[in-house]
């Protein structure tokens, strides 16, 4: 039986790995756009194709041939291989092969050896430093991953595939500026290049450089880009990001000619409807001298999209918020958040740190929760009925365990005011103004109201008064954008920031879609925003058709769920009223427990908080929070 060529294994092994194990940057980051963003091309790192390195292997004799010349740099000219891949010895290429095999096994961590030992064989093998990125990339070691990409740049300037990867690596961290800057250099190597043109659009996209955007779409249309259609639908988002609604059609139509049966096509088609219905609004407007106004009420954002579905996807299974402590230093302020000068004003400029700590000097945890039975509340438990465990040890010792309704409220309700709820905005408005009369009991209870869009608007600072309160919410207009997370955080942090004496409930109440489409914070940030506040979230949808659940029904899920709330999705006007008076019962119905964490360090690791209850030897249900992050020991030098 014939041999087989090692070379030819890799040739197998690397098709089928490139085609399953490389696409793993997940391009749909928080950027400022309002139609959903899909990956910014087919592909995911910039793939090589070996087949004319085999072939160049098995044909060193034919080497200096004029066709195999020709051949060498029609495939140079491609962008496929750096020219001097083409010169990697035999020993280089052998562990190149092992590596393959390996990573088409998803081992790359035992990939790497070989990989490495590629490259001491053979130091111009930019195809093993690139390789042995991606493989960084899959262990979730991006600054070694991005080394090897840089180091592949060096070697050959003239190779775009490694400043791709760079400006992938980029995107990826939602770095769009610096991916921005690599692309260009690609493209200045390979204009033509429909891979680099359709990342590079999604750069400027996240950049705000919706003009540049469109631009370099329109580039990429006159190219043969077979299976980039979705690069037409992130020129819609910046054509919407612009106003430009009749840009933003020509994308969404070009977009369904190019890819009719893709999965996001049904949307697109309910997009331009909803244009299409926007233009009649915009004509009758005019003809009653209401124009001005009709552009910031008939913005149009999506309850799926691949921003929203990003942000879904940056919060870990467990419910730890990964990065919460990190991002959360970083959200301490209101720098870089559209708010009004108003609510910029009202925000404490010293923001206490780690607000579930009840004292700095003792670490005692304060946690609120619910219980129910069959989704009826039970306000009748005694501390012998609740079983608490933080990082599955028993709290030292309960500091105090008592109902809620004894600890004064801070309430703050905010309210979506973007185009997206126009419809029933009156309405709601009047079931908020309701729920906020029967939910303030007692003097020492305040709550502040707030509307968002684009920005944040503070219509009724902190009051004990339901009639100022009331007037707040009928202060609040509709239109514009959707900075949600923006909202939320900025929400948390005027709560946290309000000086108190005593042990207080936070609750934030907010009225929204769930849909997001111009924040800056991102999911995880207001989760940690939420964390740090001690703030428990609230979320009444304001979606009318309850279908199949959407990544905006799951944004709201996840804030409610892991800030010890409900999410609450009435799907019609009559049942909102009912959802709010089901809310006031939830909020007056919770349990206050605090305690003394067992074996607590000082070293800022995320804490899992679990509480059982049980009553008559039946186990209840319990809503509460999922866990915090210690207070971080400071060390004196």
């Amino acid at each position: 039986m014939r041999s087989v060529s090692p070379f030819r294994i890799f040739e197998a092994g690397w098709r089928l790995f490139t085609a399953i194990g490389l696409i793993f940057l997940s391009l749909g980051s928080p950027v400022s756009a309002q139609v959903p963003i899909m990956n910014a091309g087919p592909d995911g790192f910039a793939q090589i194709d070996f087949e004319q390195m085999y072939l160049d292997q098995i044909n060193r004799h034919a080497k200096e041939s004029l066709k195999q010349k020709a051949q060498d740099q029609e495939l140079i000219d491609s962008g496929a291989v750096s020219a001097l891949d083409l010169g990697a010895p035999n020993n280089a290429v052998e562990q190149f092969n092992r590596a393959s095999t390996l990573l088409k096994a998803q081992k790359s961590q035992e990939a790497i050896k070989y990989l490495q030992k590629a490259i001491s064989d053979y130091p111009k093998f930019v195809a093993a430093h690139m390789a042995l990125g991606r493989a960084f990339v899959d262990l979730d070691e991006n600054d070694r991953a991005k080394s090897e990409f840089e180091a592949a740049e060096k070697i050959d300037s003239k190779f775009a595939g490694a400043f791709l990867n760079l400006g992938r690596l980029a995107l990826s961290a939602n770095d769009f500026a610096t991916a921005e800057s690599e692309l260009e250099k690609a493209e200045n190597l390979r204009p033509k290049d429909p891979k680099i043109l359709s990342t590079l659009a999604f750069a400027e996209n996240g950049n705000h450089e919706y003009v540049r955007a469109l631009a370099t779409v329109q580039r990429l249309h006159s190219l043969d880009h077979k299976g980039m259609a979705n690069a037409h639908y992130l020129a819609a988002s910046a054509a919407m990001s612009l106003k430009n609604y009749d840009a933003m059609e020509r994308e969404l139509n070009i977009f369904i000619s190019e890819d009719p049966t893709s999965e996001y096509a049904a949307l697109a088609r309910q997009n331009l409807a909803a244009l299409a219905r926007n233009k009649t609004l915009l004509a009758a407007n005019t003809a009653a001298t209401q124009a001005p106004n009709l552009v910031s009420q008939t913005t149009v954002t999506f309850p799926n999209s691949d921003r929203l579905k990003a942000q879904l996807s940056g919060l870990n299974s467990d419910g730890e918020c990964g990065e919460c402590s990190v991002a959360a230093e970083a959200d301490a302020s209101t720098d870089g958040l559209n708010v009004s000068a108003a609510a910029k004003a009202s925000v404490d400029s010293g923001i206490p740190r780690g607000v579930w700590l009840i004292h700095k000097s003792v670490d005692d945890v304060a946690v609120f929760f619910s219980v129910t039975n069959h989704g009826h509340m039970i306000n009748d438990l005694d501390q012998s009925d609740i079983h608490i465990r933080d990082n599955n040890k028993t709290p030292s010792k309960v500091v105090q365990f008592s109902p809620q309704s004894k600890l004064p409220l801070r309430l703050a309700l905010l309210i979506d005011t973007s185009g997206s709820v126009r419809d029933r905005f009156s309405f709601e408005k009047n079931a908020a103004a309701k729920f906020v009369e029967k939910v303030l009991n007692n003097t020492s209870d305040l709550a502040f109201i707030a509307g968002f869009s684009n920005e944040i608007e503070v219509t009724q600072d902190f009051s004990p008064d339901p009639g100022e309160l009331g007037n707040g919410i009928q202060k609040l207009t509709n239109g514009g954008g959707t900075s949600l997370f923006d909202a939320v955080s900025f929400a948390c942090r005027k709560l946290a920031a309000y000086p108190e004496n005593q042990h207080v409930a936070r609750v934030l109440v907010v009225l929204t879609d769930g849909e997001d489409n111009s924040s800056h914070a991102t999911l995880k940030q207001t989760l940690a925003a939420a964390e740090r506040a001690g703030v428990s979230i609230y979320a009444i949808s304001t979606r009318e058709e309850r279908s199949d659940k959407t990544d905006a029904d799951r944004i709201l899920e996840a804030l409610a769920d892991q800030s010890g709330g409900e999410a609450m999705f009435p799907g019609d006007i009559l049942t909102l009223g009912r959802s709010f008076d089901k809310l006031r019962d939830l909020i007056r119905s919770r349990y206050f427990i605090a305690y003394k964490p067992a074996d607590f360090t000082p070293d800022g690791s995320y804490h899992a908080i679990t509480i059982l209850a049980e009553k008559n030897g039946k186990r209840l249900q319990v809503r509460s929070r999922k866990g915090y992050h210690a207070r971080l020991e400071t060390v004196s030098k």
